[in-house]
Protein backbone atom coordinates (compact mmCIF):
# COMPACT_ATOMS: atom_id res chain seq x y z
CA UNK A 1 0.00 0.00 0.00
CA UNK A 2 1.15 3.47 -1.27
CA UNK A 3 1.72 6.49 1.48
CA UNK A 4 -0.99 8.17 -0.22
CA UNK A 5 -3.33 5.20 -0.47
CA UNK A 6 -2.66 5.02 3.31
CA UNK A 7 -3.48 8.64 4.18
CA UNK A 8 -6.40 8.71 2.34
CA UNK A 9 -7.69 5.74 4.67
CA UNK A 10 -6.97 7.60 7.46
CA UNK A 11 -8.41 10.50 6.03
CA UNK A 12 -12.15 8.77 5.78
CA UNK A 13 -11.81 7.80 9.80
CA UNK A 14 -10.96 11.15 10.82
CA UNK A 15 -13.91 13.55 11.69
CA UNK A 16 -11.66 16.62 12.34
CA UNK A 17 -8.14 16.76 11.02
CA UNK A 18 -5.09 16.88 12.76
CA UNK A 19 -4.18 20.35 14.31
CA UNK A 20 -7.55 21.61 14.27
CA UNK A 21 -7.86 23.62 17.53
CA UNK A 22 -10.98 24.70 19.19
CA UNK A 23 -9.92 28.64 19.23
CA UNK A 24 -9.08 28.45 15.41
CA UNK A 25 -12.99 26.67 14.57
CA UNK A 26 -13.63 29.50 16.47
CA UNK A 27 -11.99 32.38 14.97
CA UNK A 28 -12.05 30.54 11.07
CA UNK A 29 -15.65 30.50 11.19
CA UNK A 30 -16.61 33.41 12.94
CA UNK A 31 -14.41 35.58 10.49
CA UNK A 32 -16.14 33.70 7.78
CA UNK A 33 -19.30 35.93 8.99
CA UNK A 34 -17.49 39.01 10.78
CA UNK A 35 -14.25 40.13 8.73
CA UNK A 36 -13.93 38.12 5.32
CA UNK A 37 -14.97 39.96 2.27
CA UNK A 38 -17.74 38.56 0.04
CA UNK A 39 -16.03 36.69 -2.36
CA UNK A 40 -17.07 36.63 -6.57
CA UNK A 41 -18.03 33.06 -6.23
CA UNK A 42 -20.96 34.28 -3.69
CA UNK A 43 -22.09 36.81 -6.02
CA UNK A 44 -22.42 34.94 -9.05
CA UNK A 45 -24.36 32.41 -7.54
CA UNK A 46 -26.44 35.14 -5.73
CA UNK A 47 -27.44 36.85 -8.59
CA UNK A 48 -28.51 33.72 -10.96
CA UNK A 49 -29.95 32.45 -7.78
CA UNK A 50 -31.85 36.33 -7.46
CA UNK A 51 -32.48 35.69 -11.26
CA UNK A 52 -34.82 32.36 -10.49
CA UNK A 53 -36.21 34.24 -7.80
CA UNK A 54 -37.36 36.94 -9.98
CA UNK A 55 -38.86 34.62 -12.45
CA UNK A 56 -40.69 32.90 -9.78
CA UNK A 57 -41.86 36.27 -8.96
CA UNK A 58 -43.38 36.77 -12.00
CA UNK A 59 -44.88 33.88 -12.41
CA UNK A 60 -46.33 33.35 -8.90
CA UNK A 61 -47.95 37.21 -10.03
CA UNK A 62 -49.18 35.83 -13.06
CA UNK A 63 -50.86 33.10 -11.57
CA UNK A 64 -52.64 35.41 -8.96
CA UNK A 65 -54.03 37.37 -11.91
CA UNK A 66 -55.05 34.62 -14.44
CA UNK A 67 -55.66 31.68 -12.08
CA UNK A 68 -54.65 28.20 -12.54
CA UNK A 69 -55.44 28.08 -15.69
CA UNK A 70 -52.32 28.98 -16.67
CA UNK A 71 -50.82 25.53 -15.92
CA UNK A 72 -51.00 22.91 -17.89
CA UNK A 73 -53.66 21.05 -15.32
CA UNK A 74 -57.03 19.65 -16.36
CA UNK A 75 -58.99 17.05 -16.13
CA UNK A 76 -58.41 14.22 -15.42
CA UNK A 77 -55.03 15.54 -14.69
CA UNK A 78 -55.98 18.10 -11.98
CA UNK A 79 -52.63 17.35 -9.75
CA UNK A 80 -49.70 18.88 -11.56
CA UNK A 81 -46.69 20.36 -11.38
CA UNK A 82 -47.24 22.02 -8.07
CA UNK A 83 -48.22 19.01 -6.06
CA UNK A 84 -45.05 17.20 -7.55
CA UNK A 85 -42.76 20.03 -6.30
CA UNK A 86 -44.73 20.33 -3.06
CA UNK A 87 -43.69 16.61 -2.37
CA UNK A 88 -40.01 16.87 -4.08
CA UNK A 89 -39.41 20.29 -1.00
CA UNK A 90 -40.75 18.55 1.37
CA UNK A 91 -38.65 15.37 1.24
CA UNK A 92 -35.38 17.12 0.50
CA UNK A 93 -35.77 19.07 3.77
CA UNK A 94 -36.61 15.67 5.78
CA UNK A 95 -32.98 14.67 4.66
CA UNK A 96 -31.57 17.60 6.49
CA UNK A 97 -33.80 17.12 9.64
CA UNK A 98 -32.51 13.04 9.80
CA UNK A 99 -29.20 14.27 9.93
CA UNK A 100 -29.72 17.08 12.73
CA UNK A 101 -32.17 15.43 14.63
CA UNK A 102 -31.90 11.94 14.09
CA UNK A 103 -27.57 11.57 14.58
CA UNK A 104 -27.77 13.61 17.20
CA UNK A 105 -30.10 11.22 19.12
CA UNK A 106 -27.49 8.63 18.17
CA UNK A 107 -24.72 10.75 19.30
CA UNK A 108 -22.53 10.22 15.79
CA UNK A 109 -20.04 12.50 16.00
CA UNK A 110 -19.29 13.48 12.20
CA UNK A 111 -23.14 15.22 12.38
CA UNK A 112 -21.42 17.90 14.62
CA UNK A 113 -19.73 20.07 11.28
CA UNK A 114 -22.41 19.38 8.77
CA UNK A 115 -25.66 19.95 10.86
CA UNK A 116 -25.95 23.31 9.97
CA UNK A 117 -25.58 22.78 6.37
CA UNK A 118 -28.54 20.12 7.00
CA UNK A 119 -30.40 22.65 9.09
CA UNK A 120 -29.80 25.35 6.90
CA UNK A 121 -31.63 23.83 4.04
CA UNK A 122 -34.49 22.61 5.65
CA UNK A 123 -35.79 25.58 6.73
CA UNK A 124 -36.14 27.11 3.06
CA UNK A 125 -37.22 23.57 1.36
CA UNK A 126 -39.53 23.74 3.96
CA UNK A 127 -40.86 27.33 2.67
CA UNK A 128 -40.65 26.22 -0.55
CA UNK A 129 -42.78 23.37 0.34
CA UNK A 130 -45.59 25.32 2.04
CA UNK A 131 -45.96 27.66 -0.92
CA UNK A 132 -47.00 25.56 -3.26
CA UNK A 133 -50.51 23.87 -1.98
CA UNK A 134 -51.58 27.34 -1.16
CA UNK A 135 -50.73 28.58 -4.54
CA UNK A 136 -52.70 25.36 -5.83
CA UNK A 137 -55.73 26.13 -4.63
CA UNK A 138 -57.04 28.62 -7.04
CA UNK A 139 -58.30 30.87 -4.33
CA UNK A 140 -55.33 30.86 -2.41
CA UNK A 141 -56.21 33.72 -0.12
CA UNK A 142 -58.94 31.01 1.34
CA UNK A 143 -56.54 29.18 2.22
CA UNK A 144 -56.87 29.43 6.27
CA UNK A 145 -60.60 27.59 5.58
CA UNK A 146 -58.11 24.21 5.99
CA UNK A 147 -57.26 24.94 9.75
CA UNK A 148 -60.39 24.49 12.12
CA UNK A 149 -61.02 27.81 13.86
CA UNK A 150 -64.71 29.04 14.97
CA UNK A 151 -66.23 30.69 11.68
CA UNK A 152 -70.32 31.96 12.12
CA UNK A 153 -70.04 30.52 8.14
CA UNK A 154 -69.50 26.38 10.08
CA UNK A 155 -67.75 25.73 7.67
CA UNK A 156 -65.42 23.23 9.25
CA UNK A 157 -62.65 20.44 7.28
CA UNK A 158 -62.91 17.09 6.96
CA UNK A 159 -61.02 15.61 9.91
CA UNK A 160 -61.20 12.41 8.06
CA UNK A 161 -59.48 13.69 4.86
CA UNK A 162 -55.56 13.14 4.36
CA UNK A 163 -55.76 16.41 2.97
CA UNK A 164 -56.36 18.02 6.35
CA UNK A 165 -53.69 15.31 7.85
CA UNK A 166 -51.56 17.07 5.41
CA UNK A 167 -51.99 20.91 6.83
CA UNK A 168 -51.34 19.78 9.70
CA UNK A 169 -48.28 18.01 9.75
CA UNK A 170 -46.27 20.44 7.16
CA UNK A 171 -47.66 23.48 9.77
CA UNK A 172 -46.22 21.64 13.01
CA UNK A 173 -42.79 20.97 10.73
CA UNK A 174 -42.94 24.17 9.32
CA UNK A 175 -42.74 25.45 13.50
CA UNK A 176 -40.47 22.79 14.57
CA UNK A 177 -37.78 23.24 11.98
CA UNK A 178 -37.81 26.55 12.57
CA UNK A 179 -37.56 26.46 16.49
CA UNK A 180 -35.19 23.57 15.79
CA UNK A 181 -32.46 25.56 13.65
CA UNK A 182 -33.04 29.08 15.93
CA UNK A 183 -32.42 26.92 19.03
CA UNK A 184 -29.18 25.35 18.03
CA UNK A 185 -27.92 29.21 16.60
CA UNK A 186 -28.41 30.56 19.57
CA UNK A 187 -25.04 29.63 21.50
CA UNK A 188 -23.07 30.35 18.36
CA UNK A 189 -24.81 33.81 17.75
CA UNK A 190 -23.53 34.69 21.30
CA UNK A 191 -20.02 33.96 20.04
CA UNK A 192 -20.56 36.38 17.09
CA UNK A 193 -21.73 38.56 19.35
CA UNK A 194 -18.92 39.21 21.37
CA UNK A 195 -16.59 39.09 18.38
CA UNK A 196 -17.95 41.49 16.54
CA UNK A 197 -15.67 44.41 15.84
CA UNK A 198 -19.22 46.31 14.13
CA UNK A 199 -21.54 48.35 16.38
CA UNK A 200 -24.24 46.96 13.90
CA UNK A 201 -23.33 43.74 14.62
CA UNK A 202 -22.83 43.41 18.27
CA UNK A 203 -26.38 44.72 17.82
CA UNK A 204 -27.83 42.10 15.84
CA UNK A 205 -26.26 39.60 17.63
CA UNK A 206 -27.33 40.35 20.42
CA UNK A 207 -30.84 40.87 19.84
CA UNK A 208 -30.83 36.93 18.37
CA UNK A 209 -28.75 35.84 20.88
CA UNK A 210 -31.56 36.73 23.77
CA UNK A 211 -29.07 36.72 26.59
CA UNK A 212 -26.89 34.13 26.01
CA UNK A 213 -24.30 34.05 28.76
CA UNK A 214 -22.78 30.38 28.62
CA UNK A 215 -23.50 30.35 32.16
CA UNK A 216 -23.83 26.75 33.52
CA UNK A 217 -27.46 27.20 33.53
CA UNK A 218 -28.11 28.49 30.69
CA UNK A 219 -26.02 25.38 28.97
CA UNK A 220 -27.92 22.77 31.21
CA UNK A 221 -31.38 24.18 29.80
CA UNK A 222 -30.09 24.45 26.55
CA UNK A 223 -28.93 21.18 26.14
CA UNK A 224 -32.37 19.89 27.67
CA UNK A 225 -34.31 22.06 25.44
CA UNK A 226 -32.26 20.58 22.15
CA UNK A 227 -32.43 17.23 23.31
CA UNK A 228 -36.10 16.84 23.30
CA UNK A 229 -36.60 18.81 20.18
CA UNK A 230 -34.32 16.63 18.32
CA UNK A 231 -35.90 14.38 20.25
CA UNK A 232 -39.78 15.57 18.25
CA UNK A 233 -38.01 15.77 14.93
CA UNK A 234 -37.08 12.54 13.96
CA UNK A 235 -40.32 10.91 14.32
CA UNK A 236 -41.59 13.60 13.14
CA UNK A 237 -39.87 13.48 9.81
CA UNK A 238 -41.83 9.80 9.62
CA UNK A 239 -45.02 11.36 10.34
CA UNK A 240 -45.29 14.20 7.57
CA UNK A 241 -44.03 11.52 4.86
CA UNK A 242 -46.40 9.14 5.70
CA UNK A 243 -49.24 11.90 5.83
CA UNK A 244 -48.55 12.86 2.27
CA UNK A 245 -48.08 8.98 1.46
CA UNK A 246 -51.45 8.67 2.79
CA UNK A 247 -52.70 11.71 0.49
CA UNK A 248 -52.18 9.71 -2.36
CA UNK A 249 -52.55 6.22 -0.49
CA UNK A 250 -56.05 7.43 0.40
CA UNK A 251 -57.16 8.31 -3.41
CA UNK A 252 -58.66 5.09 -5.01
CA UNK A 253 -56.55 5.86 -8.13
CA UNK A 254 -54.98 3.10 -9.81
CA UNK A 255 -51.05 3.54 -9.15
CA UNK A 256 -52.12 4.89 -5.79
CA UNK A 257 -53.82 3.22 -4.07
CA UNK A 258 -50.84 1.01 -2.40
CA UNK A 259 -49.95 0.55 1.26
CA UNK A 260 -46.45 0.92 0.73
CA UNK A 261 -46.80 4.93 -0.14
CA UNK A 262 -46.24 5.60 3.50
CA UNK A 263 -42.47 4.42 3.81
CA UNK A 264 -41.73 4.51 0.62
CA UNK A 265 -42.39 8.65 0.60
CA UNK A 266 -40.42 8.16 3.77
CA UNK A 267 -37.07 6.33 1.76
CA UNK A 268 -37.81 8.88 -0.92
CA UNK A 269 -37.46 11.70 1.15
CA UNK A 270 -34.33 10.22 2.64
CA UNK A 271 -32.61 9.77 -0.27
CA UNK A 272 -33.34 13.47 -1.83
CA UNK A 273 -32.74 14.73 1.50
CA UNK A 274 -29.09 13.26 1.46
CA UNK A 275 -28.47 14.22 -1.97
CA UNK A 276 -29.08 17.85 -1.19
CA UNK A 277 -26.84 17.55 1.83
CA UNK A 278 -24.08 16.46 -0.19
CA UNK A 279 -24.51 18.74 -3.35
CA UNK A 280 -24.24 21.80 -0.40
CA UNK A 281 -21.31 20.28 1.62
CA UNK A 282 -18.69 19.19 -1.39
CA UNK A 283 -18.34 23.12 -2.92
CA UNK A 284 -18.91 24.60 0.36
CA UNK A 285 -15.80 22.64 2.22
CA UNK A 286 -13.87 24.08 -0.62
CA UNK A 287 -15.29 27.67 -1.16
CA UNK A 288 -15.19 28.07 2.60
CA UNK A 289 -11.94 26.14 3.62
CA UNK A 290 -13.74 23.98 5.81
CA UNK A 291 -11.83 20.72 4.75
CA UNK A 292 -10.05 20.82 8.56
CA UNK A 293 -13.87 20.25 10.12
CA UNK A 294 -15.75 18.44 7.04
CA UNK A 295 -13.28 15.97 6.21
CA UNK A 296 -13.05 13.08 3.43
CA UNK A 297 -15.08 10.89 6.51
CA UNK A 298 -18.10 13.23 6.34
CA UNK A 299 -18.15 12.96 2.47
CA UNK A 300 -17.84 8.97 2.80
CA UNK A 301 -20.45 8.70 4.95
CA UNK A 302 -23.10 11.00 3.72
CA UNK A 303 -22.31 8.83 0.39
CA UNK A 304 -23.13 5.57 1.69
CA UNK A 305 -26.33 6.78 3.23
CA UNK A 306 -26.95 7.95 -0.08
CA UNK A 307 -26.29 4.64 -1.21
CA UNK A 308 -28.63 2.81 1.53
CA UNK A 309 -31.66 5.19 0.60
CA UNK A 310 -31.43 4.55 -2.31
CA UNK A 311 -31.52 0.82 -1.88
CA UNK A 312 -34.41 0.85 0.22
CA UNK A 313 -36.06 3.56 -2.35
CA UNK A 314 -35.13 0.40 -5.05
CA UNK A 315 -37.23 -2.08 -2.94
CA UNK A 316 -40.21 0.21 -2.72
CA UNK A 317 -39.92 0.29 -7.23
CA UNK A 318 -39.71 -3.28 -7.05
CA UNK A 319 -42.91 -3.62 -4.98
CA UNK A 320 -44.33 -1.07 -7.02
CA UNK A 321 -44.44 -3.27 -9.96
CA UNK A 322 -45.39 -6.75 -8.38
CA UNK A 323 -48.37 -5.72 -6.51
CA UNK A 324 -50.50 -5.01 -9.08
CA UNK A 325 -49.65 -8.47 -10.73
CA UNK A 326 -49.89 -10.42 -7.74
CA UNK A 327 -53.25 -9.14 -7.05
CA UNK A 328 -54.51 -9.14 -10.81
CA UNK A 329 -55.99 -5.61 -10.45
CA UNK A 330 -56.25 -5.06 -14.31
CA UNK A 331 -56.42 -0.90 -14.14
CA UNK A 332 -52.89 -1.18 -11.89
CA UNK A 333 -51.63 -3.33 -14.04
CA UNK A 334 -53.02 -1.25 -16.98
CA UNK A 335 -50.62 2.20 -15.28
CA UNK A 336 -47.62 -0.41 -14.70
CA UNK A 337 -47.23 -0.94 -18.16
CA UNK A 338 -48.29 2.10 -19.69
CA UNK A 339 -45.14 3.38 -17.19
CA UNK A 340 -43.02 0.86 -19.06
CA UNK A 341 -43.86 1.87 -22.86
CA UNK A 342 -46.59 4.80 -22.68
CA UNK A 343 -46.15 8.89 -22.52
CA UNK A 344 -44.18 9.09 -19.23
CA UNK A 345 -42.03 5.58 -20.28
CA UNK A 346 -38.95 8.13 -20.58
CA UNK A 347 -39.52 9.67 -17.37
CA UNK A 348 -40.20 6.56 -15.81
CA UNK A 349 -37.02 4.62 -16.79
CA UNK A 350 -35.39 8.01 -16.27
CA UNK A 351 -36.20 7.83 -12.47
CA UNK A 352 -34.73 4.08 -12.05
CA UNK A 353 -31.94 4.97 -13.92
CA UNK A 354 -31.10 8.14 -11.54
CA UNK A 355 -32.01 6.73 -8.15
CA UNK A 356 -31.66 3.26 -8.49
CA UNK A 357 -28.56 2.31 -10.88
CA UNK A 358 -26.52 5.53 -11.26
CA UNK A 359 -26.25 5.23 -7.00
CA UNK A 360 -24.76 1.90 -7.55
CA UNK A 361 -21.28 3.38 -8.12
CA UNK A 362 -21.24 3.86 -4.35
CA UNK A 363 -20.39 0.52 -3.76
CA UNK A 364 -17.07 1.73 -4.99
CA UNK A 365 -14.72 3.46 -2.43
CA UNK A 366 -12.83 5.27 -4.91
CA UNK A 367 -16.49 6.69 -6.33
CA UNK A 368 -17.27 7.84 -2.41
CA UNK A 369 -14.36 9.74 -2.46
CA UNK A 370 -14.55 11.62 -5.70
CA UNK A 371 -15.85 15.03 -4.90
CA UNK A 372 -16.89 15.60 -8.30
CA UNK A 373 -18.51 12.62 -9.41
CA UNK A 374 -20.06 12.20 -6.02
CA UNK A 375 -21.31 16.08 -6.84
CA UNK A 376 -22.56 15.07 -10.35
CA UNK A 377 -24.54 11.42 -9.12
CA UNK A 378 -25.83 13.37 -5.97
CA UNK A 379 -27.65 16.24 -8.89
CA UNK A 380 -28.87 13.21 -10.31
CA UNK A 381 -30.53 11.89 -7.49
CA UNK A 382 -32.46 15.24 -6.75
CA UNK A 383 -33.58 15.21 -10.32
CA UNK A 384 -34.77 11.40 -10.30
CA UNK A 385 -36.58 12.36 -7.37
CA UNK A 386 -38.60 14.87 -8.77
CA UNK A 387 -39.60 12.88 -11.99
CA UNK A 388 -40.08 10.52 -9.37
CA UNK A 389 -42.63 12.52 -7.79
CA UNK A 390 -44.29 14.14 -11.44
CA UNK A 391 -44.39 10.21 -12.42
CA UNK A 392 -46.51 9.51 -9.75
CA UNK A 393 -49.08 12.83 -10.26
CA UNK A 394 -49.28 12.67 -13.87
CA UNK A 395 -49.29 8.99 -14.87
CA UNK A 396 -51.98 8.00 -12.63
CA UNK A 397 -54.42 10.15 -12.73
CA UNK A 398 -53.92 10.13 -16.98
CA UNK A 399 -54.81 6.87 -16.72
CA UNK A 400 -58.05 6.02 -14.01
CA UNK A 401 -60.90 3.57 -14.35
CA UNK A 402 -62.44 5.83 -16.63
CA UNK A 403 -61.00 4.99 -20.43
CA UNK A 404 -62.89 7.47 -21.82
CA UNK A 405 -61.13 10.19 -19.92
CA UNK A 406 -57.62 8.92 -20.66
CA UNK A 407 -55.08 11.96 -21.53
CA UNK A 408 -51.92 13.05 -20.73
CA UNK A 409 -50.31 15.97 -18.43
CA UNK A 410 -48.40 18.60 -20.84
CA UNK A 411 -46.85 21.45 -18.62
CA UNK A 412 -47.08 24.96 -19.77
CA UNK A 413 -44.23 27.50 -19.62
CA UNK A 414 -45.53 28.85 -16.47
CA UNK A 415 -44.91 25.34 -14.54
CA UNK A 416 -41.37 24.75 -15.37
CA UNK A 417 -41.21 28.74 -13.85
CA UNK A 418 -42.82 27.69 -11.02
CA UNK A 419 -40.06 24.93 -10.44
CA UNK A 420 -36.99 27.46 -11.67
CA UNK A 421 -38.34 29.93 -9.33
CA UNK A 422 -38.63 28.25 -6.32
CA UNK A 423 -34.77 26.69 -6.90
CA UNK A 424 -34.24 30.35 -7.15
CA UNK A 425 -36.76 30.43 -3.91
CA UNK A 426 -34.08 28.09 -2.02
CA UNK A 427 -30.79 29.23 -3.29
CA UNK A 428 -31.50 32.76 -2.74
CA UNK A 429 -32.09 32.27 1.08
CA UNK A 430 -29.37 29.90 1.32
CA UNK A 431 -26.85 32.14 0.02
CA UNK A 432 -28.33 35.29 2.20
CA UNK A 433 -27.73 32.76 5.09
CA UNK A 434 -23.98 32.15 4.29
CA UNK A 435 -23.17 35.60 4.80
CA UNK A 436 -24.86 35.92 8.38
CA UNK A 437 -24.70 32.63 10.16
CA UNK A 438 -21.73 30.09 10.40
CA UNK A 439 -22.47 27.15 8.52
CA UNK A 440 -20.51 25.02 11.38
CA UNK A 441 -21.63 24.76 14.53
CA UNK A 442 -18.88 26.40 16.69
CA UNK A 443 -20.02 25.11 19.67
CA UNK A 444 -20.59 21.57 18.73
CA UNK A 445 -16.66 21.57 17.37
CA UNK A 446 -15.47 22.62 19.99
CA UNK A 447 -17.11 20.16 21.92
CA UNK A 448 -15.96 17.64 19.90
CA UNK A 449 -12.50 18.65 20.20
CA UNK A 450 -12.11 19.06 23.86
CA UNK A 451 -14.01 15.68 23.61
CA UNK A 452 -11.06 13.91 20.94
CA UNK A 453 -7.97 15.68 23.45
CA UNK A 454 -8.93 14.33 26.72
CA UNK A 455 -9.34 15.70 30.09
CA UNK A 456 -5.21 16.41 29.74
Amino acid sequence: MTIAAERTQDDTKRVVEPGVTPMGVTAHVSDLVLEAPTPLWWWVGFGMSAGLLGLFVVAIGWLFIRGVGIWGIDWPVAWGFAIANYVWWVGMASGGTLISALFFLTRSEWRSATSRIAESMTVFCVACAGIMPIIHLGRWWYFYWLFPYPNTMALWPQFRSPLHWDFVAILVYVIGSLVFWYVGLIPDLATLRDRATRRWQRVLYGILALGWQGSSRHWREFKTLYLVLAALMAPLVVSIHSVVGLDFAGGLTPGWHETQFPPYFVFGAALSGFAVVLMLVIPLRRALELSGVITLRHVDVLARLLLTASLLLTYCYLLEVFMPFYRGERHEITVVLANFTGTYAPWYWAKIVLNSVVPQLLWFRAVRLNRPLLFVIAAGVVVGMWIERYVIVASSLHRNYSESSWFPFHPTVWDWATLAGSVGLFLTGFFLLLRVIPMVSMFEMRELLHKKRGPG
